[in-house]
């Protein structure tokens, strides 16, 4: 044996970074946010100064989620590096002021550019766009003062070339798109409120000067997105007034979603009709007043479809079949299904047949075989109840979906039905589900440790089998069919909730311990989970699941108390990669055990808790933000007094805002009448991506924008 000397041997176990290849540099570099790569990493030696303006770095700059950026330094890298800039994603950077948008005309070679969620001006959009004569895909906010008349000919030149907008409305407004004459894809946001601060009435009608016609004889994909509101409502249809008139050729994505009821006119009629007369389509998503009781899926023509939305139709399983999977043909490259809400798409017929009855298998098998390819698959908001069938479970029937990324279940859908009919009702599922007094009763001791809650009943568990053979699954949402938030938008809080489903009462610590199996998994929702009794699966989750980075838990166990507190602060040491944190539970006490517990999440970004009387240690709070730096976001709707609430939120700005640009807080009451006024104004981000409570699998096609 060769005898290695101490100085060699230290040679060979040391790791110099610069002695890597080009290749291998530029693909650990592609990690790092490009402000830092510009900004800092490029002046630490002349090779990785070189490396850092590799086009490969700059070609497409990504700030949406850069949230220690600040004017001064988007200055800074516009002017270093502005010219190879040719995709631009400022998204949802709503701290910064409206005056940053200037520094984008140092981009003349834009392609794409995402502002949507910034401050911008009439004026300043035209003045930027002037000067970007390459752009051809734009995002952008249309805000009330916006004046389309303040648009140079310069800039109405440059939209009469942009192929792709996404346009978020806050006003009535057509906004940009009469200038945009070559569209190909249009996204549409509706946020316009009825009321505004003020208390008055909103119109629909669109303001004097906005008549002119949209542009849609090139439109290939049409997509709408209305929150609740029936000027929403109004202001949508004068956009599908024009494709009433012409429905475009070469249109093979029309996608309506639509809260709540939205009727049918003779105009979108007419559209409809002309639709099924004269184009072919890969997507489709419409309001269910639209589908339900007419014979329109039967008309309609489909090509190569990737996505089905059908959320809260009345759409039987034996339509489904007929008219949509049409046998198992052409529905190999079906990627993504919404079903959420769907109550009767797993039965044969639903003029007679109940809610809660049994699915029938054989429609969910036909759905498997059928869309053998789906990635995206959401069965929400709905009772599926198995059989007692061998081998029909609906567990079983979706473990064939091997290529599945993002699954969202009823919690009665995983029941194990054998379990339920064997096993008598336990101390546990007989706990009224309120208020009231509370009952004291023994609970069963649960192990804390994965390989003996296995031992005892999960092994059997169609669940267990489920989770087991869908190892790439990144998104998984398990919510009670009856579940509704406590803080929905635009209404005051909810203060009663409904009771969980019959079938779920069984479902508790070792369906969670279960979904530790998902090495991959990357947002987790539980909600309205009746038989947790100690949390101790979600401890298992933490340890396994190293790649989670959204955690959703609403109401679990039982409602007068939070069962879980403790598992669920050993949980939290082991997440180091979380980033959204959201927690609605009633009796909720944010105290300093929990936030020292949280503190671990060394990633955590966003924190949002909803607690009907919930409770918070106002010194604990500040010291968790003190100690999490990357903390940007921190929302508690509680049953503290609005004085405690305001105390905290402004102490919290005014240590923390100077060194976090993006920090966003709002502590605020949950129960109190001026609720929806302070909601309206949180930015759009947090508001859909955490704050408000959703099934989000399978809500937009894959890939609709960046």
């Amino acid at each position: 044996q060769e005898i290695i000397s101490g100085e060699s041997e230290e040679e060979s176990n040391g790791v110099n970074l610069m002695e890597f290849s080009d290749e291998i540099l530029l693909h650990i570099l592609s990690y790092v946010p490009c402000t830092d790569l510009v900004l800092n990493v490029r002046r630490t030696c002349r090779k990785l100064a070189t490396l850092c303006l590799d086009k490969s770095l700059t070609h497409t700059v990504l700030l949406q989620k850069d949230y220690k950026v600040n004017k001064d330094k988007v200055k800074q890298l516009m002017r270093d590096i502005g010219k190879e800039i040719y995709q631009l994603n400022m998204a949802g950077c709503y701290w910064l002021p409206s005056s940053t948008i200037d520094h984008v005309t140092r981009c003349k070679n834009l392609v794409k550019l995402n502002l949507s969620g910034c401050h911008v001006t009439s004026l300043r959009l035209s003045k930027m766009l002037s000067t970007l004569q390459h752009l051809r895909s734009l995002a952008i906010d249309v805000n009330p003062g916006f004046d389309a008349s303040q648009l140079s000919s310069e800039c109405k030149a440059t939209l009469s070339r942009v192929s792709e907008l996404k346009q978020t409305l806050y006003t009535p407004s057509y906004g940009v798109v009469p200038c945009c004459t070559s569209l190909e894809k249009l996204l549409l946001y509706f946020e316009i409120l009825d009321r505004s601060r003020e208390g008055f009435m909103l119109s629909g009608q669109l303001m004097v000067g906005e008549s002119n016609v949209p542009h849609y004889q090139n439109l290939r994909i049409f997509y709408a997105r209305l929150a609740p509101g029936y000027v929403n409502q109004e202001v949508v249809r004068l956009y599908l007034a024009v494709l009433s008139d012409r429905t475009p050729e070469n249109l093979h994505a029309f996608l309506i979603s639509a809260p709540g009821s939205f009727a049918e006119t003779g105009a979108t009629k007419n559209l409809l009709d002309s639709m099924a007369r004269n184009v072919r389509l890969d997507a489709l998503q419409l309001p269910k007043a639209w589908i339900n009781g007419s014979g329109l899926l039967q008309h309609l023509k489909f090509n190569n479809p990737f996505y089905f939305s059908f959320s809260r139709c009345t759409l039987s399983g034996g339509h489904l079949i007929q008219r949509v999977i049409n046998g198992g043909k052409d529905l190999k490259s079906l990627t993504s299904l919404n079903l959420s809400g769907c109550v009767h798409c797993l039965a044969p017929e639903s003029l007679f047949r109940k809610a809660e009855d049994d699915i029938d298998s054989s429609i969910l098998e036909s759905l498997v075989v059928s869309c053998c390819n789906l990635r995206h698959l959401n069965l929400s908001a709905a009772h599926h109840h198995s059989s007692e069938s061998i081998g029909n479970h609906l567990c079983q029937l979706l473990s064939r979906l091997k290529h599945l990324l993002s699954l969202a279940l009823p919690v009665c859908s995983i029941t194990d039905v054998a379990a339920n009919v064997e096993k008598p009702p336990t101390a546990s599922n007989l706990v009224p589900q309120t208020f009231g007094r509370k009952v004291r009763i023994g609970i069963q001791t649960y192990p804390r440790n994965l390989a003996d809650q296995a031992n005892q009943k999960i092994e059997s568990s169609v669940f267990w089998a489920l989770m087991g053979s869908l190892r790439f699954l990144e998104t998984l949402e398990i919510i009670g069919s009856s579940f509704s938030s406590a803080m929905p938008r635009n209404e005051p809080a909810i203060r009663n909730s409904l009771p969980p489903c019959v079938r779920a009462q069984s479902v508790g610590d070792s369906e969670v311990a279960a979904i530790s199996q998902l090495t991959y998994l990357q947002s987790l929702t539980l909600a309205q989970l009746p038989n947790i009794l100690t949390g101790s699966g979600l401890i298992n989750i933490g340890l396994q699941c190293q790649h989670l980075r959204t955690l959703s838990l609403a109401n679990l166990g039982m409602m007068g108390k939070v069962v879980y507190m403790s598992a669920l602060m050993d949980m939290l040491k082991h997440c180091k990669c979380l980033r959204d944190l959201r927690l609605e539970q009633p009796y909720f006490c944010a105290g300093a055990q929990f936030f020292q517990a949280l503190s671990h999440c060394s990633s955590l970004q966003r924190l949002c808790i909803v607690s009907r009387s919930g409770t918070l240690q106002s010194d604990a709070v500040m010291s968790f933000m003190a100690n999490c730096l990357e903390v940007i976001m921190c929302h508690m709707f509680m049953g503290e007094s609005l004085t405690v609430c305001k105390n905290l939120q402004q102490s919290i700005v005014r240590s923390f805002q100077a060194d976090r640009p993006a920090l966003n807080v709002v502590i605020f009451p949950l129960l109190h009448e001026d609720l929806t006024e302070v909601i309206r104004d949180v930015p759009m981000r947090h508001l859909d991506e955490i704050t408000l409570f959703k099934s989000r699998v399978a809500e937009e096609p894959p890939n609709l924008w960046w």
